[in-house]
This record gives C-alpha cells, structure tokens and sequence, in this order.
C-alpha cells in the first residue's frame, strides 16, 4: 500500500511539521519520469509525492489530448508500481488555474468520488487549486467549494495565496505585481479562517520564489514572511492552527534558505525544473556521442543498442533520480519514511 491512504498521509505531513523536514514533490510527465522519482524514494527510503499538472497529464493523454485522462493514466501507472516498493509516495496534482477547475480537477475528483463509493481509496491524496489570479476572497469561495468536495474523500486541498513569479507549464507570472510575490500575515490568517473548518488543507505562501531556473542567489527570497504569517495564525488561533506550508518555485534557492523555511512550517517542496534538467543531460550526451550510430547514414544500418530508446531512457532516469535524491537530502527527508520495516 505505499500509495498512502488518508490517514496515512497525514500522518506525512504531520511527521514532516513536527519534524523540521519537507516531502520532495516531483512533477512528473511520463512513466520514465515517475519511475526515475520512485527510484530514488525507494533507494534511500524516503517518503516523498509525485505529482501531476495540466499541461504534464496532456502531454501524457498523447492523442487524447485530455490533462484529466492524462492525469488519471499516471495516478493508476504510480499505483501500480509503487505497490512493491517499501515507502510511501503520494500522488497530486499541481497548479489548476480557475480556468480549468472544470476540465481537470472535477473529473478527477469524480473518479475518487466513483472509487470511495465502491469502498477503494480515491485515486489521489491531495490536489491544488492556484487562485492567484483571483482576488482573495474569491480564491478562498472557490477553495471552500473544492474542499467540501474532497474533504470527505479524504483528500487534502492545495491552495495558494500570493503569486509565485516566473513561468511555468504555461502559467506566466513574469510580469506579476512585485507585491503580490509576497503573501501578507493577513493573508495566511485569512486563508487559515476560510478552510479550517471544512477540511485538511496546505497553503503555499510567497516569499519572493519563482518558477524557472536561476542561479544560486539570483532569487531573492525573504522566508521571514512564512514565520511572520504563521506568528500571527498561531496568536490568534492556538499552536494548533500552525500551517502545513508549500514551497513553490524552489530552483535557485540557497540550502540556508530552504532550511529556514522548514523551521516555518514548510512541510512539501515542488521540484520541477531541476529534474527537467537531470533527466534531459545524458540524452543529449547520447545522442551527440553516438551521432554515427543514431542515424543510418551513407547506407549503412546504425547501432541498434543506441537507437534503442531504452539505452539513453535508462541514462535519463537514472540522472533524475540523482536530483531526487538531492532534494530530498536538501529537504532532510532521507531516510524518514513511515512505512514499517
């Protein structure tokens, strides 16, 4: 059962909160991709979360042309697999705009909804709503709206308050308001009041962290904002309204940040672009050191070992899992998984 039940994933993100460490989220796009982010929880014994977003559960529907169906199809495939493996790996979903609340996150809440009342587990743990764009009032109707859905599946709510610069899967926040980089205390109050009382939810709060790729302490970040917040949901609500905190955008953050931020609450870290990077290197290593071998030039037949797909995908996954592994060194998960011995 390494796909955690409900109860079993909160217990994940309990553990990471009182614990100091964050879950590694890796998006993921294909069976390579999520075999590559398996390898490496399985490896070193760590629990960690794969994840889907619009555009990664599209290009997964192939002809189908569908993120839902997409999203869907890679859920079922990280089931399956991770069933033999001896950690817990959650499965989300990343950032659904409100524009596509209707076509990719219904559905997929209809399929959990259709298998927790035939007596299974819903298909997913936890799935984000990005209502950034929205003022925040109405971020938080639509959120409230999502949450009554899931909570009693069991599922957690993902919801994002401020906006996370930089671009990514086809969200652009580039030229955003500098302002709204930075999510304010009465923001994670606000939010905090909202939810509470519907249903588990985690919030990722901005601190100045943008998508894409950066070098090291390109992005200026200010964790501070994270334990401002929580300073203030905790004042007027009880230890006990301390937020489960996300970390969006995270390349180019320095390890000294990433730390602090887990002293905030930060409890899941998306790791995205990075793991692009990693798993793209070696093919492209391939296909220049075996130019002559790839292509079947001046008649003659090539190598088949190195037009093998399997021959440079093996290279791929087993970089990604390197950069896995990394992050969840960074995130001092390693090691730490729930799963009995």
């Amino acid at each position: 059962m390494p796909v955690p039940d409900s109860a079993t994933f909160a217990r994940m993100l309990d553990a990471a909160q009182q614990g100091d460490y964050a879950l590694a989220s890796i998006n993921v796009t294909s069976s390579n991709t999520i075999n590559a982010a398996l390898a490496a929880f399985a490896e070193t014994k760590t629990d960690g979360i794969i994840q889907f977003s619009t555009g990664g559960g599209e290009h997964a529907s192939g002809p189908v042309k569908n993120g839902a169906f997409g999203a869907q199809a890679l859920a079922e495939y990280t089931h399956q697999i991770a069933s033999k493996l001896p950690v817990y790996v959650a499965v989300t979903t990343d950032h659904c705009v409100p524009g596509k609340v209707d076509s990719f996150l219904r559905p997929l809440i209809a399929e959990s909804t259709t298998r927790v009342a035939a007596g299974r587990a819903p298909l997913f743990n936890m799935h984000m709503f990005d209502g950034s764009e929205l003022s925040m009032k109405a971020n938080m109707e639509t959120a409230k709206e999502l949450l009554a859905l899931l909570a009693p599946l069991g599922i957690v709510l993902e919801v994002e308050a401020g906006v996370v610069g930089g671009e990514e899967d086809g969200i652009d926040n580039s030229d955003a308001d500098h302002s709204k980089l930075f999510t304010t205390p009465e923001d994670m109050v606000f939010v905090y009041e909202s939810l509470h009382a519907i249903g588990r939810f985690t919030l990722a709060a901005t601190f100045g962290n943008v998508h894409g790729v950066y070098k090291p302490g390109n992005v200026k970040l200010e964790p501070t904002i994270l334990r401002d917040g929580q300073e203030a949901v905790v004042a007027k609500y009880g230890p006990s309204a301390k937020l489960d905190l996300v970390f969006h955008g995270g390349s180019g953050s320095l390890i000294s940040e990433i730390h602090e931020t887990l002293e905030y609450g930060v409890v899941k870290m998306n790791v995205d672009t990075d793991c692009q990077y990693w798993f793209s290197r070696p093919i492209v290593d391939h296909m220049l050191k075996n130019y002559d071998g790839l292509l079947r030039i001046d008649g003659e037949m090539g190598d088949k070992k190195v037009y093998d797909p399997r021959s440079y995908l093996k290279k791929a996954e087993a970089s990604m899992k390197q950069r896995v592994i990394q992050a969840s060194t960074e995130l001092r998960s390693v090691g730490k998984t729930l799963y009995p011995a």
